[in-house]
């Protein structure tokens, strides 16, 4: 094998890989999960802030 079949392949691999990041990223199944990341940002937090070990 020369380098540009090499390449080619390399291209085709990363391509299918982008392809099945994006169906993953835009799949009706995580599509909750990433609404609840969203809000992450939004939500308050009622925990009490702690300002360390002071001795």
């Amino acid at each position: 094998m020369d380098s540009g079949t090499i390449s080619g392949i390399v291209t085709i691999v990363f391509v299918l890989v982008f392809i099945g990041i994006v169906w993953w990223a835009y799949s009706r199944d995580n599509k909750q999960a990433f609404e609840d990341a969203g809000r992450l940002p939004f939500e308050e937090d009622n925990a009490p802030i702690s300002k360390g070990d002071s001795k």
